[in-house]
């Protein structure tokens, strides 16, 4: 049994999702559990609904009807006016009606899952009408069923023993009766049956989770890419596809974020190790990048940038030296607020972190350590970390930037960059200086 993985650029319009059965074509014949995220950038259309709803805006609805007309462009290009499948989905965009009609929930993230979950449960049901149709038999099942949680919302906390469980309980009989399972990814369940999501790009983290549940054979995550690339090809040239990763360097790559697998894929897949592929659904036939534990540790310089963060310069009130009693406070509040730190360094009376800038969580930091810190932050901030560096990597990457923050470790830097706008950088040049 394998696990694919579709994520929404693979089924953003109805000829996405022809190409889709394309590819299926060639593994008909084999037992296949495919993970399926929501379409496009439904996700964030839908983010913008929750968020119309919670603030009061008074167009929550319209944003949802929006969604809602997207997804019936596509049924008609694919469909007979008649087929059951506009009923059905019909019936599921319902369940995010029924979040509307209420007034907004005092737990936002509560909130956020029962209504973002729509993206995934309708993408899930056209595409698994759109392959019967085709000819290949599908079963649809709801995740929420297999993969359970605790009550974390927007980053649920998988019950690796339920949730196993459930797998070989359900999805076994399902391959058993022939043809593909097709289910979500993203979203769980708790033990209420409340909707949960696993955190943003969470699709690639619910496949592992399958697989690992399943003993799957492999895993294969489709993207728009022909594999692994040492950079972002938005924002590098030149880039170099990776042919082989082991788990070890994909974990790494992905704790700095690395964009093209979720950060909590790996570890399940690793634990039982099973190979996972990253394959390109514009080019099928291509070999794409295989991860495993049978590679070498031979890379080149690889590059990830994580855009949007912030530093928080955080020093005592009464000039004492930052201690162990302070971190410990810290770092107690900033996991209270779900605040990731990328990079740290202090000094006797300081200590400056680098985060993701979400200001609400941020916000909500400071107040907490107000009595005893004070904050001064930094935004519209960059973090570059370069593993398997050397010295020209670096000084290329540090060109037309402030280098405000750097650390260097065995294989990895970090460097926490601003950029000098264009007439900045005239002044800097007609000085004689260098931009960093």
């Amino acid at each position: 049994m394998k696990v694919f993985k579709f994520g929404g650029a693979s089924i953003k319009d109805a000829n996405a999702i022809r190409n889709v059965a394309h590819i299926l074509q060639s593994y008909r014949h084999e037992k296949l559990v495919i993970v399926v995220s929501a379409m496009g950038k439904t996700t964030n259309a839908l983010e913008a609904v929750v968020n119309a709803h919670a603030k009061f805006a008074g167009n929550a609805q319209e944003l949802y009807d929006a969604v809602k007309e997207q997804h019936y462009s596509i049924l008609r290009e694919l469909f007979e006016a008649n087929d059951d499948v506009f009923s059905i989905v019909n019936d599921t965009f319902v369940e995010g009606e029924w979040v509307l009609d209420e007034a907004p929930n005092e737990d936002y993230d509560y909130m956020y899952d029962q209504l973002v979950c729509m993206g995934e449960l309708v993408s899930t049901r056209i595409l698994s009408a759109y392959l019967n149709k085709a000819g290949f038999p599908t079963q649809w099942l709801d995740a929420r069923d297999v993969v359970q949680t605790d009550n974390t919302y927007r980053e649920g906390w998988v019950n690796w023993d339920k949730t196993k469980a459930n797998a070989q309980r359900i999805v076994p009989p399902m391959l058993e009766a022939g043809g593909f399972v097709l289910t979500q990814g993203f979203i769980g369940s708790t033990s209420e049956n409340f909707t949960t999501t696993l955190g943003r790009e969470g699709s690639d983290y619910s496949a592992a989770i399958f697989s690992h549940c399943l003993d799957a054979e492999s895993m294969t995550i489709w993207k728009d890419v022909p594999g692994v690339l040492n950079a972002d090809p938005r924002l590098f040239e030149n880039v170099l596809k990776l042919d082989r990763l082991s788990y070890k360097e994909a974990i790494e790559m992905t704790y700095y974020g690395a964009t093209v697998i979720h950060p909590k894929t790996i570890k399940p897949l690793q634990n039982k190790s099973i190979p996972m592929y990253v394959k390109s659904f514009l080019d099928p036939s291509g070999e794409g990048t295989e991860i495993s534990s049978d590679t070498e540790d031979t890379y080149p310089p690889i590059v990830m940038v994580e855009k949007n963060q912030a530093l928080l310069h955080i020093s005592t009130l009464d000039y004492s030296f930052v201690a162990e009693h302070h971190m410990a406070r810290l770092f107690s509040k900033l996991a209270n607020q779900r605040i990731f730190v990328n990079s740290m360094q202090n000094t006797a009376i300081s200590f400056t972190i680098c985060v993701p800038n979400v200001p609400e969580r941020i916000d909500k930091f400071i107040k907490e350590i107000s009595d005893e810190f004070k904050v001064r932050k930094e935004e519209h901030l960059e973090l570059i970390t370069i593993r398997h560096y050397t010295q020209d990597t670096i000084d290329n990457l540090k060109k037309g930037k402030i280098v405000l923050f750097e650390e260097r470790i065995r294989n990895t830097t970090q460097m926490v960059v601003r950029n000098i706008p264009p007439i900045e950088r005239r002044v800097v040049d007609m000085a004689g200086s260098k931009a960093v």
